[in-house]
């Protein structure tokens, strides 16, 4: 019974603390599609404007 209830709080720590991870992880790949996209606009406007 000691041995379930270990395994228990474990699996729950665990997923106290993978909760904000996971959230940061997905924040910086927001940023980064953001900033691509970003990137992106800046080059094609760059050719479009070159090339007029």
């Amino acid at each position: 019974m000691g041995r379930i209830l270990m395994i228990a709080a474990v699996i729950v720590a665990a997923l106290f603390l993978l909760g904000p991870l996971v959230g940061f992880v997905f924040t910086l790949l927001k940023w980064a599609l953001i900033l691509s996209a970003a990137a992106l606009v800046v080059v094609l406007a760059t050719k479009w404007f070159a090339r007029t």
